[in-house]
C-alpha cells in the first residue's frame, strides 16, 4: 500500500472542514467551489484535483464517516449493547460539527438516509428470537423501529448540545436496544 503524502491529507482535510463549516452558514446548494477554496485557503483548481465537484466532496466526506463507523461496528458488536455503543457516542461527540451539520442540513438529506441504512444493517442479526420474546414480531418491523429510534435519539442528543456524556448515552440507549432487539 502506497503511503499518502501528508500534504495531500492536510489539503483534503481542509476542504472537508471548509464544506462543513460553510454548511453551518448557508444551504449546500448556495455553496460554490470558490467558497470552499477560499475557506480552505487553497486554489479552486486544487479541489478539482481531488474531487469532481462539491457533490463528490460531500459524498466522499459522508462515505468516510460511514466507513469509519462501520469499522468500529465490527469489533463493538462483540460487547454488550451498553459497552458497545460507547465508542460510537464518543465518535459522534468528537465529530460534533459534522454530525450536527449533516443531521440538521436540508442540503444533505442523503446523509440521514445513508446513516439510517448503516444502522439498520448493523442491527440485522441482533434480533433475539432465541428467548421467545420476539418470535411473534416481524424482523423488518423491528429493524425499522430500532433504526428509527436509534437515529432519532442521536439527532436529539446532538441537536440539544449533547446534554449527557457519551458513556451515559451508550448505557441508556443500550438498555433500550436490549429491550427491543
Amino acid at each position: 500500500m502506497a503511503k499518502v503524502d501528508r500534504r495531500i491529507l492536510k489539503t483534503q482535510e481542509a476542504m472537508k472542514k471548509a464544506v462543513i463549516e460553510l454548511m453551518t452558514e448557508k444551504n449546500f446548494d448556495d455553496i460554490t467551489i470558490q467558497d470552499i477554496a477560499d475557506r480552505a485557503n487553497i486554489n479552486r483548481g486544487t479541489i478539482y484535483l481531488h474531487y469532481q465537484d462539491k457533490f463528490d466532496l460531500l459524498d466522499k466526506l459522508i462515505e468516510a464517516h460511514i466507513n469509519e463507523l462501520g469499522e468500529m461496528g465490527e469489533w463493538a458488536c462483540k460487547l454488550d449493547w451498553g459497552n458497545a455503543l460507547v465508542p460510537f457516542f464518543e465518535y459522534f461527540e468528537k465529530n460534533y460539527l459534522f454530525f450536527s451539520t449533516m443531521l440538521a442540513s436540508k442540503g444533505a438529506p442523503s446523509f440521514r438516509t445513508r446513516f439510517y441504512d448503516y444502522i439498520v444493517e448493523g442491527f440485522k442479526g441482533e434480533i433475539d428470537k432465541e428467548s421467545g420474546r420476539n418470535t411473534d414480531l416481524n424482523e423488518d418491523v423491528m429493524l425499522q423501529y430500532a433504526g428509527t429510534a436509534y437515529v432519532g435519539v442521536i439527532e436529539w442528543w446532538i441537536r440539544n448540545g449533547m446534554p449527557y456524556p457519551p458513556h451515559v448515552m451508550a448505557k441508556q440507549v443500550g438498555a433500550l436496544l436490549e429491550r427491543t432487539l
